[in-house]
């Protein structure tokens, strides 16, 4: 049922004419009745009496308009209330976004938000060390995994997991790691995350965890150039699966060992406290949900 056919019957019924009412709409009058006819349809109801002079409401026409002009009244409130909302979105943000996610998909997601809310102003820090709010004038932070600091206001985003993964070149050249002792032998790539290496990776595999210690020759500071080595080839990643998604699905990275569950690396907003828990933040949160299930969605047979 169309709107603007509600619309149409409630001035059709004011004015107590079609031509009148199509005239302060600013429609034909056959675009007027062809209105009217198709909720009469809908409604499987006639709401007016129509003859050559006159136009008047049919009992079920008297009782619908009731009902047709609080539904009008209530999406006017609903438009109101929606507009009293965006108008609170506004001002500064500062946002620290960890490397990889930040430069590949959610930036372009960061420009729609800035494009439906042009008084939106934002500051991104990007880099993959943990965050310092108070130093670094940071409101809010993206992060992967559960934060630890209990003081913290932290909004889950989504639930994702480390995967074990390599380019089809480095697996033709070097083979492929069949067990995860297998890893000991092979290239390792790694990233830092506040100067300390991650270099012994965890799986999970019924109820058991286990710990591999592996090696590799790059290292970086900077999650997105270990994404980058291992699709040049250069060894063996551990990362997680939004951030590879893409990857996965064009074939350019292959998951490996999916036997085991990879560690955890749900997607949290973390706020220093909640006096930061303003309009702009809730609608970043609520933005980056929607749209971090929609990529797992849409990549999810890769994973």
């Amino acid at each position: 049922m169309q709107v603007n056919d509600l619309l149409l019957f409630v001035r059709v019924a004011d004015c107590g004419s079609l031509t009148a009412a199509a005239v302060e709409l600013e429609i034909s009058a056959a675009v007027a009745s062809a209105g009217l006819k198709r909720l009469e349809k809908e409604l499987d109801t006639v709401l007016f009496i129509r003859s050559t002079r006159s136009l008047r409401l049919t009992d079920a026409g008297e009782r619908y308009l009731s009902y047709c002009r609080r539904a009008l009244e209530d999406l006017r409130l609903g438009e109101q209330a929606l507009a009293s909302a965006k108008s609170q979105i506004a001002g500064k943000l500062s946002i620290a976004l960890p490397s990889d996610a930040g430069r590949n998909f959610i930036l372009p997601w960061l420009d729609s938000l800035m494009d439906e809310y042009p008084r939106l102003q934002l500051r991104l820090h990007l880099a993959d060390s943990l965050t310092n709010f108070y130093h670094d004038k940071i409101d809010v932070a993206l992060r992967s995994g559960t934060p630890k600091d209990s003081s913290l206001v932290a909004f889950k985003i989504c639930a994702a997991e480390r995967i074990l993964c390599a380019s089809p070149e480095y697996l033709k050249a070097h083979g492929r790691p069949e067990s995860l002792r297998d890893l000991e032998h092979h290239n390792c790539l790694f990233f830092m995350l506040d100067e300390r290496t991650h270099d012994q990776w965890c799986f999970y595999k019924d109820g058991e965890t286990h710990k591999v210690q592996v090696s590799g020759n790059r290292t970086c500071n900077d999650a997105e150039v270990a994404r980058k080595w291992a699709l040049a080839g250069k060894g063996i990643v551990y990362k997680s699966s939004l951030d590879l998604a893409e990857d996965l699905a064009a074939g350019a990275l292959v998951p490996l060992m999916r036997q085991y569950s990879g560690e955890s690396a749900d997607l949290y907003l973390v706020c220093p406290g909640r006096q930061h828990v303003t309009p702009v933040v809730l609608a970043l949160r609520d933005d980056l949900r929607r749209r971090c299930q929609q990529r797992l969605k849409t990549f999810g047979a890769a994973l």
